[in-house]
């Protein structure tokens, strides 16, 4: 398994060089998400579903604090996304779910 370098991304001005393998650099599809937590940890399920199944696909487990700024992290690159490709509006089904999963 090789190992490539992906896109710096900055973090406090400092430029981090970023290492994935092959496989990472690839990535998932998912379209569904399940998140847990405790006092200590969040858990991310990340999940491709095609009812009635749904596959893992990855999970990242982090500190709440992490968390927090992962939130932020994606409100801010909504935002920019929406700025420059226009407001993403809902898909209109007001479909009931629990965990993100329709109820039949």
């Amino acid at each position: 398994m090789e190992e490539k370098s992906s896109p710096n991304i900055l973090e406090n001005n400092n430029k981090i060089q970023i290492k994935a393998k092959d496989e990472i650099l690839h990535g998932n599809y998912a379209n569904a998400l399940q998140i847990q937590y405790s006092q200590e940890e969040f858990i991310l399920d990340f999940l491709t579903m095609f009812s009635p199944m749904a596959n893992l696909n990855n999970r990242i487990i982090t500190c709440p604090m992490h968390y927090k700024k992962m939130i932020k992290a994606m409100e801010e690159s909504l935002k920019k996304y929406e700025n420059k490709f226009g407001v993403i509006k809902n898909s209109g089904n007001d479909v009931e779910t629990i965990n993100g999963f329709p109820i039949k």
